[in-house]
């Protein structure tokens, strides 16, 4: 069976536009997500990024028309500017963390709701509450928000580490088990072709 390594921020306006469309992808071909949450801000610093608010006016500006035509073109809510971006992705992402080592929900949907709170619900998914919700809804125990810190910190970390050394930059960022790189929710389409030939 095919897996894929995903590696996202769960502030990440890009991975909110891919909605569960790589949960259709890896369905589609029997393929299973291995969910890697990290710091988007410091694998911006690892591999030669910029943070949002750093670039020159001309990315910004495309940034956000772009980011505006995408969200228009999926047909999915978004708000440009949330009232609570940024803010502190590490909450958040140890849950994910500690609901994919429980397995009892749907870590798609879990992801899917944290990154729709920020982007489209005006939530700060920093709060205890907000994960909570977004635990709920996806199937999880609310209590895992609080669960596994330190194995959520360490595994946090090692994401990183592991992102920057397979050369991820940016995310949504997916690999395959040969190593092809995608980046980008519009390349969600070159990823299912390319799990199509695998298996062809």
């Amino acid at each position: 069976m095919a897996h894929i390594d995903y590696f996202f921020a769960t502030l990440s306006p890009y991975a909110y536009l891919a909605g569960t469309r790589l949960e259709e992808v890896a369905a589609k071909h029997g393929a299973t997500i291995n969910y890697k949450p990290l710091d988007i801000i410091a694998l911006f610093g690892r591999t030669g990024g910029t943070p949002p608010k750093d670039r020159h006016i001309s990315r910004i500006e495309h940034r956000a028309q772009e980011l505006l035509r995408q969200s228009r073109n999926l047909g999915m809510d978004f708000n440009l500017q949330p009232a609570h971006w940024p803010t502190n992705m590490a909450p958040s992402s140890y849950a994910v963390i500690a609901a994919v080592q429980d397995g009892s929900g749907d870590a798609g949907k879990l992801c899917h709701s944290l990154l729709r709170a920020c982007w489209a619900e005006e939530k700060d998914i920093a709060q205890d509450d907000v994960i909570r919700d977004c635990l709920s809804q996806a199937g999880f125990d609310p209590n895992l928000a609080d669960s596994g810190l330190l194995v959520g910190a360490e595994t946090y970390a090692a994401n990183l580490e592991e992102a920057v050394d397979r050369g991820v930059f940016g995310a949504p960022f997916y690999i395959t088990p040969d190593d092809q790189r995608f980046w980008g929710q519009d390349r969600l389409d070159d990823l299912d072709r390319h799990l199509a030939e695998m298996k062809g």
